[in-house]
């Protein structure tokens, strides 16, 4: 038997895997099992994965992980998990087996339905908020409901269970198969109440979701279950989001600090319950001692966005990354990018956007492009944060985009704040870490970024902004166009 310190297992399932890490009460990592997942694109707007090979990705992530331990290394104590939030998933409440796709948070299906309680808009806000859109769980589930005759029938049949992607691997992973739904991936779904962290009937009667097939609602931290790992029965105590975990990678969140997460998506966070025009008010913990709120910004092409592109350049990666890298060192003018990837979010929130070069350029100067993009769409947001009174002083940049001192450089440039970016890939497992119980406040080393004058730069971000909103003034009048 392990005779070691208690280690954390930490579950992290993500747009394109799943991954597994074994941290001990330091913060080390002593063991990291990884598989992959396909993501599947039938259709413009249309973004999801397969239950089963979803499923499998994370208990091959996990049993490679255990089996990496060695012995005498200490016994696993606590489980926890992230998932993507906003991705959702119908499912059978006896069997456990999925009656339609994995929906991602990037799906835009239901945009429709969306577009038909725009009169809502503003009262879903105040109850949720968070702005009307596809993005989130709502309209996803309104959309199975209607399409897929598998949930109308388990609905007939009184068997069908609707929520977040955790919900459904918490009933599939876990020995008790439990119906649960954490706060945090429950608020995603634009049905539970901001205050209270419950369902609401009033949102349920708006979407037309009958609210008895979502899972009771629980706290983040919580008795959820045990999972069986190579032999190892192990407490699941922890469940939250990946981006609100990813807060937590430093431990406790600083008030005077930004927090950006910059993966598939970027996501921009600072604590603060004082709404701004354009922001999400958003759970990141509730438990018995109360509830933390942050004011959130999302972009949602980012890295998607720098796929898209390295497509074309038949690159992916981190062929990509280093050839982003490069493009943004020797790139002197490059074009503008105005990107709608995925739909233009925060603070614009306009989910069909063209996304198109302003200028002319090669590939490179292209690559550097949508890669400047970003950090623009993030600057946006961080100026919505100060005008609403965040009394912010650096900015701290983790992700895998954040590997790129060019992107991490013109954040700290363009919002003369300086930006600090901690050495570790694993913000989301290493948060995950500390919120399950971790003893040591993780300290990894730090690569600053100091802020430096770069007038070009913020030429290029005065004209990529004028050219933007120009074009959002245009789709206004005309209508959008139609996106990517």
């Amino acid at each position: 038997m392990a005779s070691g310190p208690p280690l954390v297992l930490t579950l992290d399932q993500g747009g394109h895997g799943s991954r597994a890490l074994i941290f001990d009460a330091g913060g080390n990592v002593l063991a990291m099992g990884e598989a992959p997942l396909r993501t599947q694109r039938p259709t413009a707007n249309r973004v999801e994965h397969a239950p089963l090979p979803l499923l499998k990705s994370l208990r091959t992530a996990a049993e490679v992980a255990v089996g990496q331990l060695p012995r005498q290394s200490g016994e696993i104590t606590t489980a926890a998990l992230a998932t993507q939030r906003s991705t959702i998933v119908c499912w059978d409440r006896w069997s456990g087996r999925a009656l339609s796709p994995v929906i991602s948070w990037q799906d835009r299906r239901a945009a429709r339905h969306v577009k038909a309680l725009a009169s809502h808009a503003d009262g879903v806000k105040q109850k949720t908020g968070l702005p009307l859109s596809p993005h989130y769980g709502a309209s996803k589930i309104a959309w199975c409901l209607e399409h897929i005759p598998a949930v109308r029938l388990a609905l007939r049949e009184r068997r069908l269970v609707a929520g977040p992607l955790a919900s459904f691997i918490l009933a599939n992973l876990l020995e008790e198969r439990p119906l649960l739904a954490d706060p945090v991936n429950g608020s995603r779904t634009l049905l539970q109440d901001l205050e209270t962290g419950r369902w609401s009937q009033q949102l349920c009667a708006l979407f037309g979701i009958p609210m008895d097939i979502l899972p009771p609602c629980v706290p983040n931290r919580y008795a959820f279950g045990r999972l069986h790992v190579d032999g190892r029965a192990i407490p699941l105590k922890v469940v939250t989001g990946d981006q609100p975990a990813a807060l937590f990678a430093l431990g406790e969140p600083r008030s005077d600090t930004a927090y950006i997460n910059i993966g598939t998506g970027a996501f921009v966070q600072c604590l603060g319950r004082t709404p701004a025009e354009g922001l999400l008010q958003s759970v990141v913990w509730r438990d018995a001692m109360g509830t933390r709120r942050v004011l959130e910004a999302t972009v949602n092409g980012a890295g998607s966005a720098l796929s898209q592109i390295g497509v074309r350049l038949h690159l992916s990666g981190t062929a990509l990354v280093a050839e982003a890298e490069h493009s943004l060192q020797a790139a002197r003018e490059p074009p503008l990018f105005l990107n709608g990837v995925g739909g233009l979010g925060a603070p614009y929130w306009q989910p069909r956007f063209r996304s198109r070069f302003l200028g002319r350029g090669t590939a490179g100067a292209k690559l550097a492009a949508v890669v400047e993009s970003v950090a623009f769409l993030i600057t946006v947001n961080l100026e919505r944060m100060r005008a609403g009174g965040a009394p912010l002083q650096r900015l701290a940049v983790s992700g895998g985009l954040a590997r790129l001192d060019g992107l991490c450089q013109r954040l700290a440039d363009l919002n003369e704040l300086p930006a600090a970016r901690p050495e570790l890939h694993e913000a989301t497992a290493l948060g995950l870490a500390w919120l399950a119980g971790m003893d040591k406040t993780p300290t990894p080393a730090l690569t600053s970024f100091e802020p430096r004058t770069d007038v070009a730069l913020h030429a290029r971000y005065g004209r990529w902004r004028t050219a933007l909103e120009a074009e959002l003034a245009r789709a206004q009048e005309t209508g959008p166009r139609a996106g990517p």
